[in-house]
């Protein structure tokens, strides 16, 4: 499906132009994405010490490299292009999206291991800035709550690492609970963060068909799967992150179309619990609520359909998480407070907001591709000269996920943090990749951008 296509009374046919020109664009948007990189490479280079990173405007290290992940990477590549964009059609519902989370799982690790399996999976959460460096401080979880804000800051005593500092105790939490279930290190860890990050995309495939129409999201499946994110996917708890905020808005979109029905009042509960849940893993996820928003309006018709039970379970849910935390000794905003102050502590006082205020966009093109790059062109016409009813509705949910990625990025919060923490705003932005056509060069593209990334450089946090 692709969108600018326009019709007159006098002349129903749709006008040819829009879809003539829409090449052209797509050459357009994907020319000035990779302006924008080679400028914040360019411009980085000389000021890399301020900017804390080798290899700006990412995290990472020259280091071409081939490993254990290539031949599957390679072929995966190979196989989703040739095939992808035919199984989306083909494939039942349920199959298709059992398919999307098996070969992104098998997508996402196949790219950790090119880096080898403890540099690449088992040793990338046991780093010194990593949560399983903390999980034995939680013996006594109580304790550690009600405790943890006294150690936020650079010159508090025992101070926790970085990302254990900077995210609420919940991000935490979930190594220590695996480790109690005997899950523990970093092997497990990892393969948690891969195999919940991989159903990210079967969530915003559901919440894509849920407002915007099941022809879409069969056209936005392949782009999920092959997506270049998932060179930071994996592993990262991040990766984790999205498909919680993910899920949260996919079960938000089935509650408000649900219509009367009993059978959207159990997501409705269900979004809030993730919603509530989402905020206590990522402080900067609270920006969600943009997404939802947008969710509401796009399905306001069931929404206006006895909204008073699916309004209380919702905030029912949604209160579940910040209490517990609450009762449990951890203040949430005085937590931020404290973050902020450290944030300038470190790295954030040091990076230029000059330059990551627009580094950080190229950084979002790099881990979206340049499919994405020619899609949210695409979207951007949806908006004005609707094709369909469909291609708006799914514009509009893109266009709230880039305004939640710009509010992040102007907040000045971002720039002393990495791509890494775009992926729950890029996986939304993908979808917009259903209005492209000649998916499979395309898919092309984005695998290649992802293998060469991998291949060449050494990403880290």
């Amino acid at each position: 499906m692709s969108a600018g296509r326009t019709a007159t009374a006098a002349d129903p046919r749709p006008d040819p132009r829009p879809e003539q020109r829409a090449p052209r664009r797509d050459a357009y948007a994907v020319a000035a994405a990779v302006l924008l990189v080679v400028a914040a490479v360019l411009v980085g280079r000389p000021i890399q010490d301020r900017l804390r990173v080798n290899w700006p405007p990412l995290l990472a290290t020259w280091d071409p490299h081939v490993g254990p992940g290539t031949p599957a990477a390679v072929a995966l590549a190979v196989a989703v292009v040739a095939h992808g964009p035919v199984l989306a059609v083909r494939l039942r519902w349920p199959a298709l999206l059992a398919a999307v989370w098996a070969t992104a799982t098998a997508w996402i690790l196949s790219l950790a291991l090119v880096d080898g399996w403890e540099r690449g999976v088992a040793g990338r959460l046991t780093t010194r800035n990593e949560y399983l460096r903390s999980v034995g401080r939680f013996d006594d979880i109580p304790a550690a709550l009600a405790g943890f804000t006294r150690h936020i800051l650079l010159h508090s005593p025992d101070n926790w690492p970085a990302h254990v500092a900077g995210h609420p105790p919940a991000s935490t939490l979930t190594f220590v609970f695996l480790d109690r279930a005997g899950l523990g290190g970093g092997g497990w860890a990892a393969g948690w963060c891969v195999v919940t990050g991989a159903t990210a995309g079967v969530a915003v495939l559901v919440g894509v068909r849920t407002l915007a129409g099941e022809s879409l999201a069969r056209g936005a499946a392949p782009f999920l799967v092959l997506a270049p994110a998932a060179v930071w996917q994996g592993v990262s708890a991040d990766a984790y992150f999205a498909a919680v905020a993910a899920w949260a808005v996919a079960c938000l979109a089935l509650a408000v179309t649900g219509g009367p029905t009993r059978r959207s009042l159990p997501y409705a509960a269900l979004s809030g619990l993730l919603f509530g849940l989402t905020c206590y893993l990522s402080y900067g996820l609270t920006l969600f609520a943009l997404i939802g928003a947008a969710v509401v309006v796009l399905g306001r018709r069931g929404a206006r359909e006895r909204p008073v039970p699916r309004a209380v379970l919702f905030l029912a849910g949604l209160a579940v998480v910040p209490t517990a935390f609450t009762v449990a000794g951890f203040d949430w905003w005085e937590a931020y407070r404290l973050l902020i102050t450290r944030y300038y502590e470190g790295a954030g006082g040091v990076r230029p907001y000059g330059y990551w205020v627009w580094a950080n966009l190229a950084c979002t093109a790099l881990i979206t591709g340049p499919a994405t790059v020619a899609g949210l062109s695409r979207g951007g016409t949806a908006l004005r000269h609707p094709a369909t009813g469909a291609d708006r509705r799914l514009a509009l949910l893109v266009a709230a996920a880039l305004a939640a990625l710009l509010v992040a990025d102007l907040s000045g919060m971002s720039k002393a943090e990495t791509e890494r923490i775009w992926i729950p705003f890029a996986l939304w932005l993908l979808p917009c990749c259903a209005f492209l056509t000649r998916p499979r060069a395309w898919l092309a593209a984005q695998a290649a951008l992802a293998l060469l990334l991998n291949h060449v450089l050494l990403t880290g946090w």
